[in-house]
């Protein structure tokens, strides 16, 4: 954590202190009740049935089901040895973070992708040209 921002937050934590103590806090509406954690005001009116039955079925939109697809593809291929089985799994989860880009307006960044990408570059033997790569 930079000094700054080590700053700032010790700096939020005194004023609320500061208004703990004063008892700014204590004539808030809905003090003493419980939280609302089931707050669906981002889904628009026509569609909160039909969001809280999906919900409470387990049911997840599917962009990120896509997503949980993705990381439970890339936790296989983490733990996967054999090279063939390997890169068929590589060639899977490309697909599928080709499918997620394509049904969104911004794309899939993994490191992951990266990572690997690495290894693979690596383990391919690059071939010296006969003149030790010295061009006229």
């Amino acid at each position: 954590m930079s000094l700054s921002l080590a700053f700032i937050e010790a700096i939020a934590e005194e004023r609320i202190r500061a208004a703990q103590e004063n008892g700014e806090f204590d004539d808030l509406p809905g003090r003493g009740k419980p939280l609302d954690l089931e707050d669906d005001a981002h889904v628009p009116p026509e569609l909160r049935m039909a969001w809280r039955v999906l919900k409470n079925a387990g049911c997840l939109p599917p962009e990120l089901e896509a997503e949980r697809e993705i990381q439970t593809a890339l936790e296989l291929l983490a733990n996967l040895s054999d090279e063939a089985e390997r890169y068929r799994q590589m060639q899977r989860l490309n697909l599928m973070i080709t499918r997620l880009n394509e049904s969104r307006r911004r794309p899939v960044f993994l490191e992951v992708e990266q990572v690997y990408y690495d290894k693979i570059v690596a383990r391919v033997p690059v071939r010296k040209p006969p003149d030790g790569g010295k061009t006229p």
